[in-house]
Parts: C-alpha cells; sequence; structure tokens
C-alpha cells in the first residue's frame, strides 16, 4: 500500500479474510504469533501464499524425522 507522499506503507498484520482463505482460524494465529490487522477486510493473494508458505514450514519442523534401520539396544 502507498502513502499519500507515494512512500511504501509497511503492513500491520493478515486480514481475517487472508486467514481463512489459508485455512487458519484466528485464534490459531495468534497462538503461533501471526500478526493479524482487524482493520483490514480485504484478501490478497500474495499474503494468502505467505500465510500458507509460513504453515508449510511450521509442519516441516514439527515433524519428526524417522529413521530408516532398527536401532540397536
Amino acid at each position: 500500500m502507498l502513502k499519500k507522499s507515494g512512500k511504501q506503507r509497511c503492513g500491520k498484520g493478515f486480514s481475517s479474510e487472508e486467514l481463512k482463505k489459508a485455512g487458519l482460524s484466528l485464534k490459531d494465529a495468534l497462538k503461533l504469533g501471526i500478526p493479524v490487522d482487524s482493520k483490514r477486510k480485504t484478501a490478497h493473494e500474495e499474503n494468502i501464499g505467505a500465510v500458507k508458505a509460513f504453515l508449510e514450514e511450521k509442519e516441516a519442523a514439527i515433524k519428526p524425522k524417522k529413521s530408516k534401520g532398527k536401532s540397536k539396544s
């Protein structure tokens, strides 16, 4: 978004509509530390993609890696 002076304005967070389209509830977003802007109502595709990428990154970090061989005890 641009200011009146033509400079780029930094966003305050994702809209609730963007979170909904990415498959995330408002409560879950706040638990994960994702910033939410309650004033925004629009949904931009690039922001939805950013939320989905963030979720995939979190899921990959959470899933434990399986070992292929038997462990020796």
